[in-house]
C-alpha cells in the first residue's frame, strides 16, 4: 500500500501565505487569519496581519467621517466627496496587498505601509 500524499498545497511548506491572503477577506477573515497566525507565528502572515488591519481601521474612519458631513449642505458635502476619492484609494491599496499577499511578499503599501507596521508592531502580530 502506497503512502496517501497531501497535493491541496496548503501545508507546512505555506510559510504564512494563506494567512497573508485571509487576512484581507472582511473582517471576519481577519478574525481567522489572526489565530491562525497564533498557532504558527510567520513573519509573512504578521506582516499582512498589520497591513490589512490598517486599511480596514482606514475605512471605518472614512466611513463614520463621510456619515456625519453628509448631512452639513454644500461644504459637507464636497468633503464627501473628498472622502469618497480616499475610499477609492482605500480600494486601491487593498487589492495591491492582496496582490501581495498571493506573491509572498513583504512590500509595504504605499502612503500608509510603514504606518501600519510601526503602529501595529507592540500588538504581538
Amino acid at each position: 500500500m502506497e503512502p496517501i500524499q497531501n497535493n491541496s498545497g496548503i501545508g507546512a511548506t505555506d510559510n504564512g501565505k494563506t494567512v497573508a491572503l485571509v487576512s484581507y477577506l472582511t473582517i471576519v477573515g481577519w478574525a481567522i487569519a489572526f489565530v491562525l497566525n497564533s498557532s504558527q507565528k510567520t513573519a509573512l502572515g504578521a506582516f499582512h496581519l498589520r497591513q490589512s488591519l490598517f486599511l480596514y481601521l482606514l475605512f471605518v474612519v472614512i466611513y463614520v467621517c463621510s456619515f456625519f458631513f453628509l448631512f452639513i449642505p454644500f461644504l459637507g458635502w464636497l468633503i464627501n466627496l473628498g472622502l469618497m476619492l480616499c475610499a477609492i484609494g482605500n480600494f486601491i491599496l487593498w487589492v495591491m496587498g492582496i496582490v501581495n499577499a498571493i506573491n509572498g511578499e513583504q512590500k509595504p503599501l504605499p502612503i500608509v505601509g510603514a504606518t501600519a507596521q510601526n503602529l501595529f508592531r507592540g500588538l504581538g502580530l
